[in-house]
């Protein structure tokens, strides 16, 4: 029997609905969650940067992670614990083992530049909880990276499973997988899931299905197969949104195709302010072509 890896498939990092007065509104997120799963999607990833976690309250985060686990179910949920001191995000991890989840996302270390030894320490420490963790690497937001050898180095001391890949270098999917073969490979940036996916990704960490779930998991399904005359023209058509996850206004872009799509996407909380009037009208022409062409 082989073991089981909840990190597989695709896991949106769910976007976050709050109500107007910038509350969180816990049905809504309830019931996306369900739809998500009703198009496709294998899981959710609360908590996740999409979710604005910086900015909730410790009882907004406990709750997020609950009302998932209700609507879904546990093996469903994959939190992010990213917290500053090691010890708290290590209590994350905790508190997503109490609620029944199956695995965790942590990100190093990201109050400063940390250095190699502090790395292995976080992620040792986090560890400790018992459930499976998933590293998640954003060079980009930071400033720490994740390269190949360190990651080898935390999968080999059983700290990690898999690798959430944020980088955006594709080539670092076939250095990984040199290194550290049992490491699961997590596609982390939209825009360069066929890339990823050819290189052997076992996942997907995804952030426009939380719009367009079940064109996205057509593309994903399509590009793990190998099966490149359904993906490329899907991944072509979908792009000019899929780019919008790794740009620093992906929260915004995101809510807004939700909201276009039908769905309850809604404000952010500060510092995070509205989308400038051309940023908004590039995502609202993509996303509008895209419902044009059935995407949804």
């Amino acid at each position: 029997m082989s073991e089981h890896r909840p990190w597989r498939g695709v896991l949106v990092a769910t976007a976050l609905p709050l109500h107007d007065d910038l509350s969180v509104d816990h049905d809504a997120y309830a019931e996306h969650c369900v739809w998500l799963i009703a198009n496709g999607c294998d899981g959710v990833v609360p908590n996740g940067s999409l979710g604005e976690y910086q900015v909730l309250t410790p009882e907004e985060r406990t709750r997020v992670v609950e009302t998932a686990v209700a609507a879904v179910g546990g093996e469903r949920v994959m939190p992010g614990v990213a917290a500053y001191g090691s010890a708290e995000a290590r209590r994350w991890a905790e508190q997503a083992g109490e609620a029944g989840c199956g695995a965790v996302m942590l990100l190093p270390p990201n109050a400063y530049r940390a250095d190699e030894r502090s790395v292995l320490a976080h992620y040792a420490e986090v560890a400790r909880s018992g459930l499976p963790v998933v590293a998640y690497n954003n060079p980009i937001d930071t400033k720490v990276d994740l390269v190949p050898e360190l990651l080898s180095r935390l999968h080999g001391e059983g700290y990690v499973r898999a690798v959430k890949e944020f980088s955006g270098d594709v080539r670092r999917a076939y250095r990984i997988a040199e290194l550290a073969p049992d490491l699961d490979l997590l596609i982390g940036a939209d825009d360069v899931l066929l890339e990823l996916a050819l290189a052997g990704a076992k996942g997907w960490v995804a952030g426009y299905p939380n719009a367009l779930p079940a064109s996205c998991v057509e593309l994903y399904r399509a590009a793990l197969a190998g099966d490149l005359d359904t993906a490329t023209p899907l991944y072509r058509a979908l792009h000019p949104l899929l780019r919008w996850d790794s740009k620093v206004e992906f929260v915004q872009a995101i809510k807004l195709s939700m909201d276009l799509a039908g769905r309850r996407g809604g404000p952010c909380r500060p510092p995070r302010v509205p989308l400038l009037p051309a940023q908004e009208a590039a995502v609202r022409a993509a996303t509008e072509k895209a419902l044009a062409a059935g995407l949804a």
